[in-house]
């Protein structure tokens, strides 16, 4: 279709552009001969430059003709070429910020010539009016017969010192009036934008323009829910130093932590749209009646209330984008995502035809008949059943995803009952009996707990609204907990989580929207008291429990270390925020596997393989944010690397182990080893300190050369020398279980090379054997055990006896198998050593049969919370002397040889 023919098409569907027509025949050809390229900013500013703008009536005119002259190149654009939507709401976003800048820019100059321009205190520079586009202009999601709400700002308070002074809020509510008018004012052109300035503290009732300080002691103080919904699209058009701006708004709409209660606030907001929209008859308006755009946007929103403080990423304005990324996370699904993009695209397609036809701000299908012909007709619909037929299907989808986000989670039949109880409101024996046939066995003890937490000071300061859900979700967790073994105790795990988290109202609220995060929970405590422990120590990780879609994601290294990278980026330059993203992340990616192991879908090798790669991950994130801040550093090349020792080396790191490291670099620039161990410090530094989201890890760093006497780090040839002429056998022992995990790769090559020719050095057998023997009585002494039970790791016959006959047998025997020099643990070297006749094969294969059993029942025990891992030694006498007959045979044997 040529150009012209795509200007005749929109005239059959636009009576306000056959009006522009029929008014301006120079209009109309000048139309005709433009062609198809759509307006640009630029090109509009430039029109504008070249206009007789020197009055406010002659601006006036100019803003309108160009308004003309756009919104027509876009209708006949759209309607030709079937919903170019990006283009269009773009299109109008770039006439509404160019002219609100352009008329502010002339009526601020004209009314500087009377009373002076504001300028800053301290500084002497101008000050100009902060204006901000409020909803879809600040989305850059205008719509073309749309109002734009807009909120005047200025960054202090003052006065001019023109002819006439006033002060700096009388100056910039007069501007603010004089721009509304210059756009809103209707003429014999028409009208630029409705202007609608509502969206502003109190409303109409407040001042028309305030200082930035103002605003934010409105947010903090009187700032209600539907406003922090309101400025998430919020977007500056002018103005002074809008990062200040910014960081007031910021922490208003995107609290620090998860945020559910947004869920019931915009559930109360549809609500009285709904009833507005019943009283008035106007179910069929397609922005506000049920599946309309509103229940979109509110979809997009109601994520980004509760997830954006904690995920940055979120912290857009455009609807569609922010579904994108809601998919992206999990958050919803490809199904529902890809129903709400094409109903969105839709109904906004749709929303402009119906403004098209005489340029009037409507949602509502018309009431002729020609006119909705005509409107199904410009939607690619032959006739007007079909097209009404496919509008209700999307609309019926928008409603169905509408629900499954907001729908309000029942309550068990049995609630009241339990909520009586947990009150207070029953007689102790009807208390007692119905605990009882719940599965608790001492119901006196849990009728005393309840009274005690009822009394507390946490309980009885709540604001009204939480005490109500912390009600609920009390009377829900006692029947839950008590299905259960040890119901008691469970009990009492899971209200000491609901008691910590009583104070943060988005934690309550988001247990009582999402009821089986409870339930979750409550599984949870009653399978490991460990884990218990740590859920409640960092309660943001219910979240994770309320699809675990999420939890039985993969642990793919490079996946999550990109994540990573992009949640830091959002964070750049804010340190203590980098610190916190490092750690929600560690917590969010051990929580996952945590609820797998305790689901039995995680065998405990691959358990402690994964958290070996977290631990990775994160140190490969923290080496460049650490190097960045060391002062005086020459270089953006890191020439270092982090040597894993221990269960970071041998991966098999458990939930709350430390890290063993040692730092290498190999850089001869002046000053370098002073630059490294800055960095290391840092490095120690940004797992260590303790944020409000807890640590990183512990870092131990006492096996680095000299131990805690010697440097914090080495350089590779200092490290050479000392592995070959100085360390002691204990080292080399340390050594056999040491790899690279971080850094530079070049350097992990180096330590490699070290590390075989240190383990292949020639040895005295007599000696190391009396070294091996030492060091393991050395240990033993440290670790006395008057329990009665016996200590898997520590005692005669555990962990420890078989570590050290293997690492005896790789400082003995690499120079002669190599293969005992590979890091794969001390089940598969025992194998090795069998099949290399060092060992009988059926010992090796008991031995490594214990070592893995005692590994199993060690990490059982610390999922039930012991502090120390031990068992009557009759439960796993075999194992032990099994163990000991190794023991005696090799460590004794080769002694008294």
């Amino acid at each position: 279709m040529h150009w012209f023919e795509q200007v005749e098409n929109a005239l059959g569907f636009s009576r306000y552009l056959r009006r522009l027509c029929d008014a301006d025949a120079g209009f109309y050809q000048r139309l005709r001969e433009r062609g198809d390229s759509p307006w640009q900013a630029a090109e509009m500013l430039a029109w504008l430059d070249v206009q007789d703008c020197n009055t406010p009536e002659l601006l006036a005119r100019a803003l309108r003709r160009l308004r003309q002259q756009v919104m027509a190149q876009l209708m006949v654009r759209d309607l030709a070429q079937g919903g170019a939507l990006d283009e269009v709401m773009a299109g109008c976003t770039a006439l509404a910020e160019v002219c609100v800048q352009y008329a502010l820019r002339w009526h601020n100059r004209w009314l500087a010539v009377i009373h002076g321009q504001p300028v800053e205190t301290a500084t002497g520079q101008p000050i100009e009016l902060t204006v901000v586009g409020m909803g879809k202009l600040g989305g850059g999601e205008l719509n073309v017969s749309s109002d734009i709400d807009l909120v005047y700002l200025y960054i202090e308070d003052g006065e001019t010192s023109g002819p006439r002074p006033v002060t700096h809020h009388q100056y910039f509510a007069t501007l603010a009036q004089r721009l509304a008018r210059a756009l809103a004012e209707v003429t014999a052109d028409g009208f630029v934008f409705r202007v609608d300035a509502r969206l502003r503290p109190w409303g109409d009732a407040g001042p028309l323009a305030i200082s930035y300080a103002a605003l934010e002691d409105y947010l903090v103080a009187h700032g209600r829910e539907w406003e922090r919904y309101a400025w998430i699209k919020g977007r500056a058009l002018t103005g002074n130093r809008l990062d200040e701006l910014a960081g007031i708004i910021r922490p208003f709409v995107y609290r620090k932590y998860l945020d559910f209660g947004a869920i019931s606030a915009l559930r109360d907001l549809h609500a009285q749209i709904r009833r507005e929209v019943t009283r008035r008859d106007r179910a069929g308006n397609i922005k506000l009646g049920p599946g309309g755009i509103r229940e979109i946007e509110f979809i997009a929103q109601v994520f980004q209330l509760i997830r954006g403080g904690q995920d940055a990423a979120l912290q857009i304005r455009a609807t569609r984008e922010v579904l994108d990324g809601l998919q992206v996370r999990g958050l919803l699904q490809a199904e529902q995502v890809d129903c709400l993009q094409r109903a969105y695209v839709f109904l906004r397609n749709l929303e402009h035809r119906l403004q098209y036809l005489d340029d009037m701000q409507t949602q509502m299908l018309p009431n002729q008949a020609q006119d909705r012909q005509q409107i199904a007709r410009s939607m690619g619909f032959a006739d007007e059943p079909v097209f009404l037929q496919a509008l209700d299907a999307l609309r019926s989808q928008v409603s169905y995803c509408f629900a499954q986000v907001f729908a309000s989670q029942g309550e068990a039949d049995d609630v009241d009952a339990w909520r009586a109880l947990w009150l207070g409101l029953l007689e102790d024996t009807d208390a007692r009996v119905q605990l009882a046939s719940a599965g608790y066995a001492d119901p006196t003890a849990v009728l005393a707990r309840l009274t005690q937490m009822r009394r507390a000071g946490r309980y009885t300061n709540l604001p009204e609204r939480s005490r109500a859900r912390f009600d609920k979700l009390a009377a829900m967790i006692l029947p839950a907990a008590g299905g259960y073994a040890d119901a008691d105790q469970n009990l009492g795990r899971a209200l000491d989580l609901l008691e910590t988290v009583a104070g943060r109202g988005a934690y309550l609220a988001l247990m009582e929207e999402h009821p089986v995060t409870l339930k979750k929970m409550v599984e949870l405590c009653a399978s490991s008291a460990w884990a218990a422990a740590y859920l409640t120590a960092n309660p943001i990780l219910l979240d994770e429990l309320i699809d675990d879609a999420g939890l039985w994601q993969e642990f793919d290294p490079t996946v999550f270390a990109h994540a990573l990278a992009q949640e830091l980026a959002h964070a750049n330059g804010d340190v203590e925020r980098q610190m916190d993203v490092l750690r929600h992340f560690r917590h969010r990616q051990l929580f996952r596997f945590l609820v797998l192991d305790l689901a039995g879908r995680l065998p405990l090798q691959t358990l402690a393989h994964g958290l070996t790669k977290l631990a990775e991950v994160i140190l490969q994130a923290v080496l460049p944010l650490a190097w960045a801040r060391v002062p005086g550093q020459h270089d953006a090349t890191v020439r270092f690397a982090i040597i894993g020792y221990g269960k970071l080396g041998a991966q098999e790191l458990g939930y709350a182990s430390d890290l063993d490291m040692v730092f290498l670099y190999d850089d001869t620039t002046p000053d370098a080893g002073e630059w490294y161990a800055r960095l290391a410090q840092r490095i120690i530094s940004w797992l260590t300190a303790f944020t409000p989201a807890g640590i990183l890890y512990d870092a131990d760093l006492r096996l680095r050369p000299d131990g805690a006497s010697g440097l914090l780090v080495s350089n590779v040839a200092a490290f050479r020398d000392y592995q070959m002429a100085h360390a002691w056998t204990w080292e080399h022992q340390a050594i056999t279980r040491a790899r690279f995990v971080a850094g530079d790769a070049r350097i992990g090559t180096q330590f490699d090379e070290i590390r075989r020719e240190a383990l292949q050095l020639a040895r005295p057998a007599g000696s190391l054997l009396s070294d091996v023997l030492e060091m393991r009585q050395r240990i033993h002494q440290a670790h006395p055990n008057h329990s009665g039970l016996f200590d898997l790791k520590h005692d005669p016959g555990g962990m420890l006896d078989v570590e050290f006959m293997v690492q005896y047998l790789v400082l003995r025997w690499s120079a002669h198998y190599p293969a005992l020099m590979d890091n794969v643990g001390c089940v598969a070297l025992l194998a090795r050593a069998a099949r290399y006749g060092l060992l009988e094969e059926q010992a090796a294969g008991a031995v490594g049969a214990a070592w893995q059993t005692y590994w199993h029942r060690q990490h059982a025990l610390r999922l039930k919370g012991a502090d120390q891992a031990q068992v009557p030694v009759e439960e796993v006498q075999p194992l032990v002397n099994a163990v000991l007959g190794l023991w005696s045979r090799l460590m004794c044997a080769d002694a008294s040889a």
